[in-house]
């Protein structure tokens, strides 16, 4: 997988906005809301570490896509642009991941 195969993700998923929610399962998610994405999202996010854990490599994979898409149809619900990210991944590679972690703030809020 590269990036550019999050971005025509990213574009597939925008598109679906234009469609039916009969025709497209990416458009009755939207339609229903974050909420519901994001709950969707946690669902494969614990059928991914059972497969990472239990099963194979192969399920772990098709587990991993289906996350991945989930989390960009979440994005997408909230308007939150996929080069957020990649700049926020950006931002954390100029340092090693402990020292990021600890940067964080440790009363449990977002920085």
């Amino acid at each position: 997988m590269s990036e550019h195969t999050l971005a025509r993700l990213t574009a597939t998923i925008k598109a679906r906005r234009a469609t039916s929610a009969s025709a497209s399962y990416t458009k009755s998610l939207l339609e229903k809301g974050a909420a519901v994405c994001a709950k969707k999202l946690g669902e494969e996010a614990v059928e991914t570490v059972i497969a990472g854990v239990a099963e194979s490599d192969e399920k772990l994979c098709a587990e991993a896509a289906d996350l991945l898409y989930h989390l960009m149809v979440l994005l997408e619900a909230r308007n939150v642009p996929i080069d957020a990210v990649f700049a926020e991944l950006d931002s954390r590679t100029a340092q090693s991941g402990h020292a990021e972690k600890a940067s964080r703030p440790k009363d449990g809020s977002p920085s």
